[in-house]
């Protein structure tokens, strides 16, 4: 913080430099007001460091210039202020050593960030003209960090790299509370500078700036300034003291959030978390950002604390990478994963030793189910000595509600994140509820709720179409399923109507007719065929039929796929590669991870064949078409399959679906209850994925529409439903 500082009085050139107190007042500060005269963008190059801190903490920096600049900057600002700016990285924000090296260079890119930065609000400019006919001149300013404390100062240096590193230069510096009076005034000045609200000078229209020095102009520095500025192209680099360069460094290994801003959603689950005793449930749709969301929870702790503690616990180590490429993002220093780290159960047990000496030793574990069971890390979690200050995370947070993982939870750890865009267990009212209590967090608004449809109406997730392909079971695939299901008969429960535990191996069997039905190969043809014709397939997820759902992560890190599904999806692929798209079987979703998803987003993959693997956790917004050809009922599945394709990304403005529906054979005659049954699942889906499609009335007064009513179904009492967990 500023008052942790301490400032000079005076700082002169070649003796104590104006430029290592700009710098270290810019890395302590979250907002920078600038009075000025003469405004060059080289002054940000000169002190690129400080910048780059401030720009990646949060920082905002608003300046007040006269009516001159170069032809650069009015370019860069003016394209800021409108918008103009091409396609920019937003996380290089909080890149330190990126961002560094952008603003330290006069280049493309520079001026680029600097456009950006000014889009976003980062920098603001004023720009104003003397009402004396003279050039404002003024050259002041007021940093004020993230408690509020102010620092002042005011001199002869203009805001630019002449100044800052070669001209002989000297400024005052005021420091709270002693010079608070002083501060205030200067912070009044400009306040009133900045609303247009003073006698001395106008506010004017950027692109009224003069970019050329004209003859008339009075003030001959002010011509020497600009030639000097044209002409200086080599970084002029004096050195910091050691002290601030050891400050910097320290500054630098400072966790950020990742982002130039927080979301409001990010706010709002913090705060409601905080309520909730530390404690609770984030019901957030699929896409929205849950892993941000959570790790920012750690980040507001350390920002209070000055420490990070937390273990995150997920479904497969796939998912445990993305989780440790999103930590680095955020700057955690002490991130061990016990899926990339060799070394990692080493890392735990010297981060026991170090803590019992140093309370605040920073750590972040990322683990997977199964790995959190094992021995190893339940030593770790009641041999380690601050366990309690600990967060614990858990992603896709109705897994834990097994017996397995139930029995391993760490009640030592008081303060709790689940993470789900479905946290009830489908057939699990006792694990829900152990889930729901372990959490301190219900439905149906759980701590934190952030539906899907919340998503896209806020421009998080992309809107999308939605197309149901009905596909007709053949006459031995109906016989079969009506004879599974009077079976099934002699194992329900009159009271609940549920099914008894004896009857799950007959339910799979079932289940299975349904996944596997013969005629979706030929529907799947059918829509080669048409998109075929325009090459329309690309950035394509493909989720192909499996036998069964996987239920628990608890005895291995990842789906398992037997000789059964392989054979399944190599059926599939052959298909698109008779069509000539590029494909990969994205099986594993482990080993080749990384440079598979990369080879899809940059095109080369065409089409990604999943049966498991893609469903919770993997992060790939550039996919843009989905086809779903597995036909499952349950919940989690469906919605977390559409939250793959809704994620945004540049240059992708909606989400195709394609989804294979199956219908019993002769819809028109069909009347028994079983044929009914067979619908009603899949039309829930249908509803589910029609409510927040562009083409829901297409969808819902189409071909679905006459089925339903051949089977009795109340189409539109289902859809009312469906909108009310949206309300």
């Amino acid at each position: 913080m500023l008052n942790d500082c301490h400032f000079l009085h005076c700082y002169t050139s070649g003796y104590d430099e104006p430029k290592e107190f700009f710098t270290e007042a810019l890395i302590e500060s979250k907002q920078f007001d600038l009075g000025l005269g003469f405004f060059s963008s080289s002054g940000i190059r000169s002190l690129s460091y400080g910048f780059a801190l401030f720009i990646a903490n949060g920082g905002r920096m608003r300046v007040v210039i006269n009516n001159i600049l170069s032809p650069e900057d009015k370019a860069a600002i003016e394209k800021g202020q409108y918008n103009a700016i091409d396609d920019f990285e937003d996380r290089i924000i909080t890149d330190i050593k990126k961002l560094t090296d952008v603003l330290s260079k006069e280049d493309e890119l520079f001026f680029n960030c600097l456009s950006y930065l000014i889009s976003i609000k980062r920098i603001e400019f004023v720009a104003t003209l003397s009402t004396k006919g003279g050039l404002a001149h003024d050259k002041y300013g007021i940093f004020t960090d993230a408690k509020g404390n102010k620092v002042a100062f005011i001199g002869s240096a203009n805001f630019s790299r002449n100044a800052l590193e070669l001209n002989g230069e000297t400024i005052t510096v005021f420091t709270s509370p002693e010079d608070k009076s002083r501060i205030n005034e200067y912070q009044s000045l400009f306040d009133a500078s900045w609303k247009e609200d003073t006698p001395h000078l106008i506010h004017i229209p950027i692109d009224k700036v003069k970019s050329v020095i004209q003859s008339e102009c009075p003030d001959v520095d002010i011509k020497s300034l600009i030639r000097q500025e044209t002409e200086l192209r080599t970084f002029v680099n004096k050195p910091f003291s050691d002290r601030l360069l050891e400050k910097i460094e320290i500054k630098e290994q400072e966790p950020r959030f990742p982002f130039p801003e927080e979301r409001q959603i990010q706010v709002d689950a913090y705060d409601a978390w905080l309520k909730n005793g530390k404690m609770g449930i984030f019901a957030m749709a699929t896409g929205a950002g849950k892993t941000v969301t959570a790790l920012n929870c750690v980040l507001k702790e350390y920002q209070k604390q000055g420490f990070y503690k937390a273990i995150v616990v997920v479904p497969t180590r796939a998912l445990a990478l993305q989780w440790e490429e999103e930590a680095n993002a955020f700057n955690f220093q002490n991130v061990i994963s016990s899926h990339t780290s060799k070394s990692w159960k080493n890392d735990l047990s010297r981060y026991t030793t170090r803590s019992l000496i140093n309370q605040k030793v920073s750590i972040i574990f990322i683990t997977t189910y199964a790995t959190f069971c094992r021995k190893t890390v339940q030593d770790f979690i009641s041999q380690t000595r601050d366990i309690e200050s600990f967060i614990y995370i858990a992603d896709e947070a109705h897994n834990i509600g097994s017996a397995g993982t139930l029995a391993h939870l760490p009640h030592t750890i008081k303060n709790r994140i689940g993470l789900s865009a479905t946290p009830e267990r489908v057939y699990d009212d006792t694990g829900s509820k152990l889930l729901y209590d372990f959490f301190n967090s219900y439905p149906p608004e759980y701590t934190f709720r952030f539906t899907m449809k919340q998503a896209i109406d806020s421009g998080i997730l992309c809107h999308y179409t939605y197309t149901p392909i009905f596909v007709e079971l053949t006459a031995p695939e109906m016989e079969e399923y009506n004879r599974i299901t009077e079976q099934l008969r002699k194992f329900i429960d009159p009271d609940t109507g549920k099914y008894s535990d004896e009857a799950e191996l007959l339910l799979l069997k079932r289940k299975r007719i349904i996944h596997k039905a013969e005629n979706k190969k030929e529907a799947i043809i059918g829509l080669l065929e048409q998109l075929s014709q325009n090459n329309q397939l690309a950035y394509t997820f493909v989720f192909v039929p499996e036998g069964y759902e996987k239920r628990s992560y608890l005895e291995k890190d990842s789906y398992a796929i037997d000789s059964e599904d392989i054979h399944i999806i190599d059926e599939y692929a052959n298909m698109f590669k008779q069509y000539g798209y590029s494909y990969h079987k994205y099986i594993s979703g482990l080993d080749d991870a990384p440079s598979v998803l990369k080879s899809f987003a940059e095109g080369d993959i065409k089409v990604l064949l999943s049966m498991k693997c893609l469903d919770e956790g993997v992060d790939i917004p550039r996919a843009e078409y989905a086809i779903f050809c597995s036909s499952t009922g349950n919940p989690r599945q469906f919605v977390q399959r559409r939250g793959r394709v809704l994620r945004k990304c540049k240059g992708k403005e909606k989400a195709t679906i394609w989804d294979l529906v199956i219908i019993p054979p002769d819809v028109s005659e069909a009347s028994s209850g079983a044929d009914r049954n067979i619908f009603i699942g899949e039309v829930k889906r249908i509803v589910n994925f029609a409510a927040l499609a562009d083409n829901q009335t297409e969808i819902l007064y189409g071909e679905l529409k006459q089925i339903c009513e051949s089977l009795r179904i109340n189409l539109f009492e289902m859809l009312e439903e469906e909108y009310q967990q949206y309300n």
